[in-house]
């Protein structure tokens, strides 16, 4: 044996010695890379298409979709947000689109614009056109197609779940927006019942009569740039268009003083406490450790580990059980104890925490609901659900 051929043999019995071994996702074996794809359709909405797909990826595997916020890049999500860490685990290419400059100063994907919102045209049709390449080129499987985002991304998301619902199986809207509500939901939030949210959904592809995307949503409880009020009410839009009411079904404690709700196996509610206005991550090399640290990249939770559980996207399935890591506990049955309400000005209420004003306005905490003007004249009844948690509860206690 030559020198070279004894110096590897011994490195190889070192490293199973020592218990190391390569996986066949590590970085090392899978030589894939985010690579742009030049021409993937007519491509009205002018976004740029990239890809990242694991080497040697099998045919019918899943594709996820992720979207970029805004003064971000697809280049930037894909190495902050998790997403080829779990490609390489899960074995799923990931589409990235990418916004311009030339379409949004901002770069942010036109989720209140009309002409890119609709089935069938603008940027949605472009985004719908990079799923048709992936499942041509790569073989993805046309049944297990997600798509997830943050800030105008996440609106972008619950755009394409509403427009395209016979594409998408399911999505993750992070701190992002109801569909069809424009810039107005990003500053303040909005008195519509589940059913008039609902319908915005139903408006946009009618006649659908097929089986809806799972949606779960995600959001910072300190998230000042977009109000958290978004969170319940894309939870009403998509429980309603479900067909099923807006008390959990079970709950359950995660890393990261992340808290969810959920409603079934449609609907999931992710509350990440203490967190501002991004991407929940927590970087490290644990299965559920993913991501970098950085602008609108929050250390917290890995938000792509449990999106990616939810889908079923480990095991290959489109139906997981609700709580795939935790063991959920029933939410108990309200009672006056349990869930008490308080009834006071709008003053008294920010006074004891129960609400928070900003511009002359008050919002009740943690829900976010609108409660009108801030003073001592308007009256509300606030239940409490949960800790510093609080809806509107006029006549119901």
């Amino acid at each position: 044996m030559n020198p070279r051929s004894l110096w590897l043999a011994l490195l190889a019995a070192v490293l199973v010695v020592a218990g190391v071994t390569m996986s066949p996702f590590s970085p090392a074996n899978a030589a894939a890379t985010l690579t742009q794809v030049g021409s993937f359709g007519s491509n009205p909405g002018a976004l740029r298409m990239y890809s990242y797909v694991p080497a040697g990826l099998a045919g019918g595997r899943p594709l996820v979709v992720a979207l970029h916020g805004c003064t971000q890049s697809a280049s930037d999500y894909y190495s902050h947000s998790g997403w080829p860490k779990y490609a390489d685990l899960y074995q799923a290419a990931v589409v990235f689109p990418e916004q311009t400059s030339s379409n949004n100063p901002m770069s942010c994907f036109n989720w209140f614009t009309a002409g890119d919102i609709g089935r069938g045209q603008g940027e949605a049709l472009s985004i719908k056109q990079m799923v048709d390449y992936a499942i041509r080129t790569y073989g993805s499987d046309a049944k297990r197609v997600y798509v997830t985002g943050l800030s105008a991304g996440g609106a972008m998301t619950a755009v394409m779940l509403a427009a395209y619902p016979d594409v998408f199986a399911g999505g993750a809207v992070v701190a992002g927006l109801p569909y069809h509500c424009g810039t107005i939901c990003q500053y303040q939030a909005q008195s519509k019942t589940p059913k008039q949210w609902g319908d915005l959904v139903r408006a946009a592809n009618a006649g659908y009569a097929g089986r809806w995307p799972r949606v779960s949503v995600w959001y910072g409880t300190n998230d000042t740039t977009v109000v958290p009020a978004n969170a319940t009410e894309l939870r009403d839009q998509w429980t309603d268009v479900w067909g099923i009411g807006q008390t959990p079904s079970s709950t359950a404690s995660l890393p990261g003083s992340t808290t969810v709700e959920y409603y079934g196996d449609a609907v999931a509610l992710y509350r990440v406490q203490g967190i501002a206005h991004g991407t929940p991550v927590a970087p490290g090399s644990a299965e559920n450790q993913c991501g970098a640290t950085g602008s609108y990249y929050l250390a917290s939770i890995c938000s792509s580990y449990y999106i990616a559980r939810w889908w079923g996207l480990p095991g290959g399935g489109s139906t997981p059980s609700p709580a795939p890591s935790t063991s959920p506990t029933p939410t108990p049955t309200p009672t006056a104890t349990a869930q008490p309400c308080f009834t006071a000005s709008n003053y008294a209420h920010t006074v004891a925490g129960r609400a928070t004003q900003s511009g002359g306005n008050t919002f009740a905490s943690g829900s976010g609901q609108a409660m009108g003007l801030w003073n001592t004249f308007t009256t509300h009844t606030l239940r409490q659900t949960g800790p510093g948690y609080y809806v509107l509860a006029d006549g119901q206690c």
